[in-house]
C-alpha cells in the first residue's frame, strides 16, 4: 500500500470511528474525547519506543511499574518532558477498557498523573492542562458511569484498532496526519466556529511559503493567534529540508484550542523544548515580548473583532502601536494584530497574515496606520484571495505580506480570485494554484489581470487604499460582439421577415377574394 493510499484508508477508518462512537453526542462537543484518545496513544507509543531504545528484549508495557528507579523517571521527564509508567501505557488500559468498572476514573487519574509528572521540570507549562477538556465524568459521555465507561471503551477500541504501522520509521507522519485530518473535518462541520482555529491546509501551505520565501534558515516561528497550530506546521513542513534554530512560537486566547495546539506539537514529533504556545489575550497581553524578533510570522487571527483599544489609554504608548501614531478602531481589531506581528518581525523576516478585505480600504484610523505602513515601506504584496477558501466564511479574504528588507518602495497587488478547485462545501487552492501565486511573488513583474507592482506615488495619490482591485484591472469576460456583424444578420433575419409577411398578406389576400 503506498503512502497516499495509506493514509486515506486511516482517514475513513478514524472518521468513521469519530461518528460511531459518539452516538448522539453532537460531533463538535466529542472532538476532545476522539482528539485526546488518538494522543494519549501516540504519547504512550512513543515514550515506550524512548525506554526501549531500540533494543529488542525490552518491552516496556510487559514491564511491572515498581521497576522503575527514580533515576530512570527523571531522566525520561528531562527528554520526553513527561513520564508514563508501563500500567498506564495506552495499550494496556485499552486492552481491558470493555470490563473495567472504573474506566473513567482510572483515565482521570492516568492524565492527571502524566501532566503532574512535568512538574518542576522545563516541560511543565508545555504539558500541564494538556487532557484538561478530557472530562471522563461530564454528561455528554452519559448519564450513569456504565454509560460513560461503555462510550470511553469504544472510543479507545476503535483508535487502538487503527493501523499506524511502525509510526516511528513511516514516511509519512501517520499521527499527525491522522490528527490534523479529524481537526479539519470537525473544523468544516462547526459552522462558524470551525474557521477560529483551524485554517485549511492548502491556505496554509500558501502563507508558510510566502513568510519563508528565499530564507535558507530562520530563527524561530511564530503565530499570535495560533488556533490548533496548523500555520506553524505547515511551516515546519516546508521547512524540515533547512534549520529553524528555536523553534515553534505561538499564542492562543481560547483554552479548548490552545490544548489542541500543544498536542499537535507532540503530534508532530515537535518536543517540549522546541516549542513555546502560551494561553492568553495576545492584544491585551502579549507574552512573548522578552523573545527576539522573529525571521517568520504566519497568522490568520479572528476577522473584525471586538478590542479595548482607546478604553485603554496606556495602549497608544505601547511600543507595537505607537509607531503608527493611531490605534485599531475597537470594532475592529484587524490592524492591531497587523501591528503586533509587525512589531515582533527581524529585519531579515517576512510575516504573512491573513486579512478581512475592507481594512484596506476604510477611512479613519484604518487609513492612518495603513499611511504608515506604506511611508515606512513594510508593505510587500496584497494578495486577493478566492471566497469560500476557509471554513465558517465565505467571504474572499487578502494575505497581507510585511517585510523589513525591501529593496524598492513599490507595493505588489495579485489578484488570485479567480484560482479556487470547487469541492462540496468549500473551495480550496490546488498546488498549481499556489505555485502560480509564489512565482508572482517571487518575480514581481506585472501580468495583465493578475500582478501589479506599484510606486509608491500612486498609492500615495490614491489616499493609501490598498484594495487589490484598486490597482489589478479585472479581466472583462463579456462576450465580445461583432457590430457589423450583427447588423449583417439582423438585416437578413428583417428581409426574411419582410418576405414573410408578405407572404401572408398574400395567402390572406387569395382567401378574401375567395369569400
Amino acid at each position: 500500500m503506498t503512502s497516499i493510499q495509506q493514509r486515506a484508508a486511516l482517514q475513513r477508518q478514524i472518521w468513521q470511528i469519530a461518528n460511531d462512537v459518539r452516538g448522539a453526542v453532537d460531533g463538535w462537543d466529542f472532538k476532545q474525547y476522539v482528539l485526546g484518545t488518538l494522543f494519549y496513544r501516540f504519547i504512550s507509543e512513543n515514550f515506550a519506543l524512548y525506554i526501549e531504545a531500540g533494543d529488542p528484549d525490552i518491552h516496556y508495557a510487559g514491564m511491572d511499574d515498581s521497576v522503575i528507579t527514580p533515576e530512570i523517571k527523571d531522566d525520561a521527564i528531562k527528554t520526553k518532558g513527561y513520564f508514563i509508567y508501563p500500567s498506564q501505557l495506552f495499550v494496556n488500559i485499552a486492552a481491558g477498557a470493555n470490563t473495567n468498572d472504573s474506566l473513567n476514573t482510572d483515565l482521570a487519574a492516568i492524565f492527571t498523573s502524566i501532566e503532574s509528572s512535568a512538574n518542576g521540570y522545563p516541560s511543565e507549562v508545555d504539558i500541564k492542562g494538556l487532557f484538561a477538556d478530557f472530562d471522563t465524568t461530564s454528561n455528554r459521555l452519559g448519564n450513569t458511569v456504565a454509560d460513560k465507561n461503555k462510550r470511553l471503551a469504544a472510543v479507545l477500541k476503535g483508535v487502538a484498532g487503527l493501523d499506524f504501522s511502525d509510526f516511528h520509521g513511516s514516511d509519512i507522519d501517520l499521527f499527525g496526519d491522522a490528527y490534523e485530518f479529524l481537526i479539519s473535518n470537525y473544523a468544516a462541520n462547526a459552522g462558524k466556529s470551525g474557521g477560529e482555529f483551524f485554517t485549511p491546509q492548502h491556505v496554509s501551505k500558501l502563507i508558510a511559503q510566502l513568510a519563508m520565501h528565499k530564507q535558507t534558515s530562520v530563527n524561530k516561528i511564530y503565530d499570535p493567534a495560533c488556533g490548533s497550530g496548523s500555520l506553524l506546521l505547515q511551516a515546519k513542513k516546508h521547512f524540515d529540508a533547512h534549520v529553524i534554530e528555536d523553534g515553534f512560537f505561538g499564542q492562543e486566547i481560547n483554552h479548548t484550542t490552545y490544548n489542541l495546539a500543544r498536542m499537535n506539537m507532540f503530534l508532530h514529533n515537535i518536543n517540549y523544548d522546541k516549542f513555546n504556545i502560551l494561553l492568553g489575550d495576545t492584544l491585551a497581553e502579549p507574552l512573548h515580548d522578552d523573545e527576539k524578533p522573529f525571521d517568520a510570522i504566519v497568522s490568520n487571527p479572528p476577522y473584525s473583532v471586538k478590542w479595548i483599544g482607546s478604553d485603554d489609554p496606556t495602549l497608544i504608548n505601547d511600543e507595537r502601536f505607537a509607531p503608527a501614531g493611531v490605534l485599531a478602531p475597537k470594532s475592529k481589531a484587524d490592524f492591531a494584530f497587523v501591528l503586533h506581528a509587525l512589531s515582533h518581525l527581524s529585519s531579515k523576516g517576512r510575516a504573512a497574515i491573513v486579512c478581512f478585505p475592507g481594512i484596506f480600504y476604510r477611512g479613519g484610523a484604518e487609513q492612518k496606520i495603513r499611511q504608515y505602513l506604506v511611508e515606512n515601506n513594510f508593505v510587500e504584496t496584497v494578495i486577493a484571495l478566492a471566497p469560500n477558501l476557509f471554513y465558517g466564511t465565505t467571504i474572499a479574504v487578502n494575505i497581507l505580506v510585511l517585510s523589513k528588507r525591501k529593496t524598492d518602495t513599490n507595493t505588489q497587488f495579485i489578484d488570485a480570485t479567480g484560482l479556487f478547485k470547487k469541492e462540496t462545501n468549500n473551495n480550496a487552492l490546488t498546488a498549481d494554484h499556489i505555485e502560480q501565486i509564489m512565482q508572482a511573488f517571487d518575480s514581481k513583474a506585472d501580468q495583465d489581470h493578475f500582478a501589479k507592482s506599484i510606486p509608491f506615488e500612486r498609492i500615495e495619490a490614491n489616499e493609501f487604499n490598498l484594495s487589490v482591485s484598486s490597482y489589478v484591472e479585472a479581466k472583462d469576460t463579456r462576450e465580445v460582439i461583432d457590430i457589423t456583424q450583427l447588423n449583417a444578420e439582423l438585416k437578413t433575419t428583417v428581409g426574411k421577415i419582410d418576405r414573410l409577411r408578405a407572404d401572408i398578406d398574400a395567402i390572406v389576400a387569395e382567401i378574401e377574394a375567395g369569400e
